[in-house]
Protein backbone atom coordinates (compact mmCIF):
# COMPACT_ATOMS: atom_id res chain seq x y z
CA UNK A 1 0.00 0.00 0.00
CA UNK A 2 1.07 3.56 -0.71
CA UNK A 3 -0.61 6.94 -0.50
CA UNK A 4 -1.54 9.21 -3.39
CA UNK A 5 1.37 11.44 -2.30
CA UNK A 6 3.85 8.62 -3.11
CA UNK A 7 2.85 8.24 -6.78
CA UNK A 8 5.59 8.04 -9.41
CA UNK A 9 5.48 7.64 -13.20
CA UNK A 10 5.53 3.95 -14.15
CA UNK A 11 4.13 2.79 -10.80
CA UNK A 12 1.43 0.09 -11.23
CA UNK A 13 -1.71 0.41 -9.08
CA UNK A 14 -4.59 -1.98 -8.42
CA UNK A 15 -7.85 -0.04 -8.94
CA UNK A 16 -11.25 -1.76 -9.32
CA UNK A 17 -9.52 -5.17 -9.75
CA UNK A 18 -7.55 -3.84 -12.74
CA UNK A 19 -3.87 -3.00 -13.14
CA UNK A 20 -3.23 0.67 -14.00
CA UNK A 21 0.15 2.26 -14.74
CA UNK A 22 0.70 5.90 -13.73
CA UNK A 23 1.47 7.88 -16.90
CA UNK A 24 1.34 11.37 -15.36
CA UNK A 25 0.48 12.85 -12.00
CA UNK A 26 0.18 16.35 -10.61
CA UNK A 27 -0.24 17.46 -6.99
CA UNK A 28 -2.75 20.32 -6.80
CA UNK A 29 -3.25 22.61 -3.79
CA UNK A 30 -6.13 24.92 -4.57
CA UNK A 31 -6.60 28.16 -2.65
CA UNK A 32 -9.79 26.81 -1.09
CA UNK A 33 -10.46 23.22 -0.17
CA UNK A 34 -8.26 20.19 0.34
CA UNK A 35 -5.28 19.20 -1.81
CA UNK A 36 -5.68 16.47 -4.42
CA UNK A 37 -3.68 14.52 -6.98
CA UNK A 38 -4.69 14.61 -10.66
CA UNK A 39 -3.49 11.47 -12.48
CA UNK A 40 -3.50 9.97 -15.95
CA UNK A 41 -3.65 6.17 -15.73
CA UNK A 42 -3.18 3.56 -18.45
CA UNK A 43 -4.71 0.10 -18.16
CA UNK A 44 -1.75 -2.27 -18.42
CA UNK A 45 -3.70 -5.03 -20.20
CA UNK A 46 -6.04 -3.10 -22.54
CA UNK A 47 -4.04 0.11 -23.10
CA UNK A 48 -7.08 2.28 -22.24
CA UNK A 49 -6.15 5.65 -20.71
CA UNK A 50 -8.28 7.46 -18.10
CA UNK A 51 -7.95 10.60 -15.98
CA UNK A 52 -8.56 10.07 -12.27
CA UNK A 53 -8.50 12.49 -9.35
CA UNK A 54 -7.46 11.22 -5.91
CA UNK A 55 -7.63 13.08 -2.61
CA UNK A 56 -4.21 13.83 -1.12
CA UNK A 57 -3.04 11.16 1.31
CA UNK A 58 -5.58 8.51 0.21
CA UNK A 59 -4.24 4.96 0.37
CA UNK A 60 -3.87 3.18 -2.99
CA UNK A 61 -2.96 -0.45 -3.53
CA UNK A 62 0.24 -0.98 -5.50
CA UNK A 63 0.84 -4.08 -7.60
CA UNK A 64 4.05 -6.06 -7.32
CA UNK A 65 5.62 -5.83 -10.75
CA UNK A 66 8.75 -7.86 -11.48
CA UNK A 67 10.88 -6.06 -14.10
CA UNK A 68 13.64 -8.22 -15.57
CA UNK A 69 16.26 -7.68 -18.25
CA UNK A 70 15.56 -10.14 -21.02
CA UNK A 71 17.10 -10.71 -24.43
CA UNK A 72 14.87 -11.00 -27.49
CA UNK A 73 15.82 -14.22 -29.29
CA UNK A 74 13.42 -14.76 -32.21
CA UNK A 75 9.83 -14.83 -33.44
CA UNK A 76 8.59 -18.42 -33.70
CA UNK A 77 5.79 -17.51 -36.10
CA UNK A 78 3.23 -16.75 -33.41
CA UNK A 79 5.07 -15.55 -30.29
CA UNK A 80 8.13 -13.47 -29.56
CA UNK A 81 10.63 -15.50 -27.52
CA UNK A 82 12.66 -13.76 -24.83
CA UNK A 83 15.38 -15.21 -22.59
CA UNK A 84 15.86 -14.28 -18.93
CA UNK A 85 19.47 -13.08 -18.59
CA UNK A 86 19.86 -14.58 -15.09
CA UNK A 87 18.18 -17.99 -15.34
CA UNK A 88 18.40 -18.50 -19.14
CA UNK A 89 14.72 -19.54 -19.14
CA UNK A 90 12.92 -18.82 -22.40
CA UNK A 91 9.61 -16.99 -22.28
CA UNK A 92 7.21 -16.80 -25.25
CA UNK A 93 5.27 -13.51 -25.32
CA UNK A 94 2.20 -12.94 -27.49
CA UNK A 95 2.18 -10.22 -30.19
CA UNK A 96 -0.67 -8.43 -28.35
CA UNK A 97 1.57 -7.90 -25.30
CA UNK A 98 4.63 -6.94 -27.38
CA UNK A 99 2.52 -4.37 -29.24
CA UNK A 100 4.36 -1.60 -31.11
CA UNK A 101 7.69 -2.69 -29.61
CA UNK A 102 7.88 -5.26 -32.44
CA UNK A 103 8.68 -2.40 -34.83
CA UNK A 104 11.99 -1.82 -33.03
CA UNK A 105 13.03 -5.32 -31.91
CA UNK A 106 16.10 -6.96 -33.36
CA UNK A 107 17.39 -10.40 -32.42
CA UNK A 108 19.70 -10.39 -29.36
CA UNK A 109 18.42 -6.96 -28.28
CA UNK A 110 17.84 -6.34 -24.56
CA UNK A 111 14.47 -5.23 -23.22
CA UNK A 112 12.79 -5.03 -19.84
CA UNK A 113 9.88 -7.46 -19.43
CA UNK A 114 7.40 -6.58 -16.67
CA UNK A 115 5.44 -9.40 -15.03
CA UNK A 116 2.76 -9.54 -12.33
CA UNK A 117 2.05 -12.91 -10.72
CA UNK A 118 3.57 -14.75 -13.70
CA UNK A 119 1.58 -12.79 -16.30
CA UNK A 120 3.56 -10.63 -18.73
CA UNK A 121 2.18 -7.08 -18.60
CA UNK A 122 4.33 -5.10 -21.02
CA UNK A 123 7.76 -4.68 -22.59
CA UNK A 124 9.96 -1.62 -22.10
CA UNK A 125 12.52 -0.81 -24.76
CA UNK A 126 15.30 1.76 -24.45
CA UNK A 127 14.06 5.26 -25.39
CA UNK A 128 15.93 5.01 -28.70
CA UNK A 129 17.42 2.26 -30.87
CA UNK A 130 19.78 2.17 -33.84
CA UNK A 131 18.36 0.52 -36.97
CA UNK A 132 19.54 0.28 -40.56
CA UNK A 133 17.56 1.62 -43.52
CA UNK A 134 16.92 -1.29 -45.90
CA UNK A 135 14.95 0.60 -48.55
CA UNK A 136 14.39 4.23 -49.50
CA UNK A 137 14.29 6.20 -52.71
CA UNK A 138 17.69 7.64 -53.67
CA UNK A 139 18.43 11.08 -52.25
CA UNK A 140 19.29 14.08 -54.37
CA UNK A 141 22.66 15.81 -54.15
CA UNK A 142 22.40 18.99 -52.14
CA UNK A 143 19.38 17.89 -50.09
CA UNK A 144 19.67 18.84 -46.44
CA UNK A 145 17.68 17.96 -43.34
CA UNK A 146 15.45 21.06 -43.54
CA UNK A 147 14.41 20.33 -47.15
CA UNK A 148 11.73 17.74 -46.35
CA UNK A 149 11.34 14.04 -45.69
CA UNK A 150 10.75 10.77 -47.50
CA UNK A 151 9.61 7.30 -46.38
CA UNK A 152 12.28 4.74 -45.45
CA UNK A 153 11.87 1.08 -44.48
CA UNK A 154 13.97 -0.12 -41.54
CA UNK A 155 15.48 -3.59 -41.07
CA UNK A 156 12.52 -4.55 -38.84
CA UNK A 157 10.08 -3.73 -41.68
CA UNK A 158 8.81 -0.59 -39.96
CA UNK A 159 8.51 2.57 -42.10
CA UNK A 160 9.53 6.03 -40.85
CA UNK A 161 10.06 9.47 -42.36
CA UNK A 162 13.72 10.48 -42.84
CA UNK A 163 15.47 13.50 -44.40
CA UNK A 164 15.87 13.40 -48.19
CA UNK A 165 19.67 13.04 -48.12
CA UNK A 166 19.69 9.62 -46.36
CA UNK A 167 20.27 6.47 -48.43
CA UNK A 168 19.97 2.72 -47.95
CA UNK A 169 22.37 0.95 -45.55
CA UNK A 170 22.54 4.06 -43.35
CA UNK A 171 22.12 3.46 -39.62
CA UNK A 172 19.67 5.83 -37.96
CA UNK A 173 18.57 6.49 -34.40
CA UNK A 174 14.80 6.04 -33.85
CA UNK A 175 12.65 7.04 -30.85
CA UNK A 176 10.87 3.86 -29.66
CA UNK A 177 8.01 5.79 -28.04
CA UNK A 178 6.99 7.84 -31.10
CA UNK A 179 8.69 6.05 -34.03
CA UNK A 180 10.36 9.29 -35.11
CA UNK A 181 13.76 9.71 -36.75
CA UNK A 182 16.23 11.24 -34.26
CA UNK A 183 19.36 11.43 -36.39
CA UNK A 184 22.13 9.41 -37.95
CA UNK A 185 23.75 6.85 -35.70
CA UNK A 186 27.34 7.53 -34.79
CA UNK A 187 29.28 4.26 -34.68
Amino acid sequence: MATSNDLKNGMVLVIDNGLWSVVEFQHVKPGKGPAFVRTKLKNVLTGKTVDKTLNAGVKVETATVDRRDMQYLYNDGTDFVFMDMETYDQLPISPEVVGDAKNFLLENQLAIVAQHEGQVLFIELPSSVVLEITYTEPGLQGDRSSAGTKPATLETGYEIQVPLFLNENTKVKVDTRTGEYLGRATD
